[in-house]
């Protein structure tokens, strides 16, 4: 209830809109009588947190949230809003912006990105300090060589009316006024008055401008036109290279540690858990087993008991007793088995380990030799034949080349083409389609269905094809009509991924992409939160303000989709000065409207260079990710091949004592540096392998159903990562004397299976 109120409320604050003047339309006006049910329902919640968790003066209590402390204030400065008059209500209601981020306290997933990146603020914070004083260095010696400089233009001789707007020198290499002008203050200067040196604070600015590197060439220029370019390269090349080259990139490098940090926090929290689990299934499967022997103690004192009471003679008539029995259950059996053999051909089979007679046996094998098994053996040897034909590489790069051929024919569309192009790639869109059609009809028999939409490029094809003859279909129905649906189909080449698994490092990092997914999704969340308040707070600051004389500017915050568009762009760094310019303008100037500033700055920083750096610190997280995977599995091959080089020496007895010997000491070697590795990394390394497995098996399903089953029961300890709680389940043979004999393979006591001793 409390998050569809939240979701409402942000509704209604997106449709308002602001009018110049503070004007407002009649459907603003009816929207703000809405805002005390909303207070009403927020207040109601903060009571009811208040009176079950208590206010402030213990543990646990409400204010001891941070969550908690901002729905209070968004409460309390609602309430303010209105019922004051007294009150500055347009400072009151900007801070409404804030009730999105209540949403954050309602999804625990958001909750935890947040809370990485709010564990970044320290050191993040300790980079703000340190770009702070690169900015303040630079801004002083930018006042020394620029103050004042900004304000010299040329204006008329006859009129004294401005005649450039640009900066101007009296004497070479400045840039000098032309024979009817004159270089003269006094000028406000570019960018409304706002780019210049007069002070710290527009030094401030300016130097903060430059390193976002947005319109420094223009500063450049215009420091270049009013005292020449001799020498500010030197200034605003160091500025430029330290303070945006160096200094804002250092916050990538920031968040990409912690992110890292976190990583290897929540995997050892996964092991732990893992352990935990292990630990007290061991302890059921302990208390079990000694009920099981306890029972078998009793049981086999009480059959000793028994054996002891009876004569020989009983035992005898026992077994006499006995036998016409088990032959009358076996015939019976036989005849049951006989029916469901006649009805279901091969699929049922009698158990027939429980009839003696030999002759019994062939009579019963004689009777699978009907029409029905025959036609089912022809069919399973036409689906086999399919399936391999499917899974062969030659058919992929064909289909493969099938999709470039569709691809091609969609691109060739182009306008005022003539009309035979039209009717061939009509006609090529049905060939294409049932070539497709034909494609998937063919995995769906040889695989089944169930293993077809195991893949996730199955699931895709399958889509565009379904949505493929919905669009003909249409087509036929409505002539003229279409979806473009067809164009989906350029995106089958999406199936060039698929050969990635032939790659391994760009399979990995593939594959920790996909499993970063999840994070990705609510990091975007969280960013498109952060952009609708800062575009409700630019429509509480700014709406209706960007008014000029000459035109209102595309980006405006008049409205929120306006408002959204301009959030957006200010992130992406394109032209945000120019915005900011317009918004200085807007509130009065270089004189009064500086403080508007700060908004577009505090933009800058968070979005553009915290927010989105996120991302990037999650690719880079990633590409370790894959670059660890790729080195287990070169480790765990070469391990593979020495070890099977081992075993052909011990086997084939060619090889010298000493090879023999040097091949022994390298897996030696290889076991003792697997073991220096701790329990946590040994774990977290099977983690990510189990990972790296299960992505793999969805993406491109390439696990046989046999192969997914023996790898989804392979997945415990390996003999190599026992800890206290791991027991070992084969126990080698022992000879008379105690020693166990682990020379050679097969000299065991324990069987070995498919999946079998290492």
């Amino acid at each position: 209830m409390i998050l569809a109120t939240i979701i409402a409320n942000c509704i209604v604050l997106a449709l308002e809109q602001h009018l110049p003047a503070s004007d407002k339309t009649p459907l603003s006006e009816r929207l703000e009588d809405t805002e005390p049910y909303f207070i009403g329902i927020f207040c109601f919640e903060a009571g009811i947190k208040i009176i079950a968790l208590g206010f402030a003066f213990h543990k646990g209590s409400y204010l001891r949230n941070g969550w908690n402390v901002m729905d209070f204030v968004v409460v309390l400065t609602g309430i303010l809003a209105t019922v004051g008059s007294d009150f500055d209500l347009r400072t009151l209601r900007a801070v409404r912006v804030l009730r999105p981020l209540k949403l954050v306290s309602g999804i625990p997933s958001l909750q935890v990105v947040l809370k990485s990146i709010m564990k970044a603020m320290v050191p993040l914070l300790q980079i703000g300090l340190l770009l702070f004083f690169a900015i303040l260095m630079f801004a002083i010696i930018g006042v020394e060589f620029y103050m004042g400089k900004f304000h010299h233009t040329c204006f008329k001789r006859d009129s004294g009316e401005l005649a450039a707007d640009f900066p101007c020198g009296l004497e070479a290499p400045a840039r000098t006024c032309s024979n009817d002008t004159e270089c003269r203050e006094y000028w406000i200067g570019p960018n409304f008055g706002i780019t210049n040196f007069d002070n710290i604070l527009f030094a401030v600015l300016t130097v903060f401008q430059c390193i976002t590197m947005e319109g420094w060439v223009d500063i450049l220029y215009n420091a270049n036109d009013a005292s020449g370019n001799t020498w500010n390269w030197l200034y605003f090349i160091p500025l430029i290279i330290i303070g945006s080259f160096f200094m804002l990139n250092l916050v990538l490098g920031v968040l990409s540690g912690e992110f890292a940090k976190e990583r290897e926090r929540v995997e050892k929290r996964q092991e732990f858990l893992k352990l935990r689990r292990q630990q007290q299934i061991e302890r059921e499967l302990t208390g079990y087993l000694e009920w099981i022997c306890k029972a078998e103690e009793v049981l086999l004192a009480e059959e000793d008991r028994n054996a002891e009471d009876k004569s020989p003679l009983d035992g005898a008539w026992y077994k006499r007793k006995q036998n016409p029995s088990v032959l009358k259950r076996a015939k019976n059996k036989k005849g049951k088995n006989d029916l469901i053999n006649a009805e279901e051909g091969e699929e049922h089979f009698t158990d027939i380990s429980s009839v003696g007679s030999p002759f019994a046996r062939a009579s019963l094998k004689s009777s699978k030799n009907d029409s029905s098994s025959y036609f089912r053996r022809k069919e399973k040897r036409v689906r086999f034949f399919i399936r391999r034909m499917v899974k062969a590489q030659s058919f992929y790069w064909f289909v493969l080349f099938l999709v470039g051929l569709n691809t091609m024919c969609v691109a060739m569309v182009h306008y005022d083409q003539p009309e035979w192009l039209t009717h061939a790639l009509y006609l090529a869109e049905f060939v294409f389609l049932g070539l497709f059609l034909s494609e998937m009809s063919l995995k769906m028999y040889g695989l089944g269905p169930r293993n077809y939409f195991h893949s996730s490029f199955n699931c895709f094809d399958f889509g565009v094809i379904v949505g493929s003859i919905f669009e003909v279909v249409w087509a036929v129905v409505k002539p003229g009509a279409s979806f473009g649906i067809s164009v989906l189909r350029a995106l089958r080449l999406l199936r060039i991924f698929k050969v990635t698994k032939y790659w391994n490092s760009l399979r990995n990092l593939v594959v920790s992409l996909l499993n970063s997914m999840k994070s990705i999704i609510s990091l975007l969340f969280l960013l498109f939160l952060f952009i609708v308040v800062f575009a409700l707070l630019g429509m509480q600051l700014f709406g209706g303000q960007f008014n000029f004389e000459d035109e209102t500017p595309t980006t405006n915050f008049n409205n929120f989709p306006a408002a959204i568009l301009t959030v957006f762009q200010i992130l992406t760094g394109e032209d945000w000065n120019a915005v900011m310019y317009h918004g200085i303008e807007s509130q009065g100037g270089v004189h009064r409207g500086m403080f508007s500033s700060i908004y577009f700055i505090v933009l800058t920083l968070f979005g553009n260079y915290t927010l989105l750096n996120v991302f990037l610190a999650i690719a880079v997280d990633n590409l370790a990710n894959a670059q660890e995977l790729t080195k287990d599995e070169e480790q765990q091959e070469e391990a593979a091949n020495k070890k099977l080089a081992l075993q052909k020496a011990m086997e084939v007895k060619e090889v010298s004592p000493m090879s023999a010997a040097n091949i022994s000491i390298a897996a030696k070697e290889q076991q003792r540096s697997a073991k220096l590795m701790s329990v946590w990394e040994q774990r977290t390394t099977q983690l990510r392998r189990h990972h790296l497995r299960a992505s793999s098996e969805a993406l491109y399903n390439e696990l046989e159903p046999e192969e997914r089953l023996r790898v989804s029961s392979a997945m415990h300890i390996r003999p190599d990562m026992k800890t206290h709680l791991d027991r070992p389940l084969v126990v080698e043979a022992r000879d008379g004397n105690g020693n166990g004999n682990s020379g050679k393979e097969g000299e065991t006591g324990a069987p070995r299976g498919r999946g079998g001793g290492r």
